[in-house]
């Protein structure tokens, strides 16, 4: 009998997950919710057709053992690495301010019938950032060890 595998089988290690279909994106998209990053920690480069952006990361997959330890909630940093850009639009972000923190709902894919399509960041305040893609090829990747986050707490979300 095989089992499906949970979060506590996880632990302490880094998450590195490949996105390569629709599925795949709404796992990712749960774990980088609430993740915050300065706008200047934005790449893209047209020439490698690659975009990335280094997030503070609530670490989600954590929190039902930070409950039951009673500890405090962490952060890692991460870098969301997107392959096969051909063109990125963004609205309600300035490119490469510091001081600009910004916080992502969501990642949704709109796809063409060719393949191609539609990568969207769903930013709090109205910000977005979309990204045309040849094909859905993601990655998501811890590159610290954890922290404890700032707040202490999990971010909160109140009923729409």
């Amino acid at each position: 009998m095989t089992q499906d595998a949970t979060f506590e089988e996880g632990g302490e290690r880094p998450l590195r997950l490949m996105v390569v279909d629709a599925d795949d994106l709404q796992v990712v998209s749960s774990l980088v919710q609430d993740a915050v990053f300065p706008a200047s920690e934005i790449q893209w480069r047209a020439s490698e057709r690659r975009f990335a952006i280094l997030l503070n990361r609530f670490r989600w997959e954590d929190v039902p053992q930070a409950e039951r330890r009673g500890r405090d909630f962490e952060r890692v940093q991460a870098v969301l690495l997107v392959e096969d850009v051909v063109r990125v639009q963004s609205q309600g972000v300035t490119k490469g301010d510091a001081d600009t923190i910004l916080s992502v709902l969501a990642l949704t894919f709109t796809p063409s019938e060719d393949g191609t399509g539609r990568l969207e960041l769903t930013l709090a305040g109205d910000g977005a950032i979309a990204l045309e893609v040849e094909s859905l090829n993601v990655i998501l990747k811890d590159v610290t060890r954890p922290y404890v986050a700032p707040s202490k707490q999990a971010p909160g979300h109140p009923d729409a």
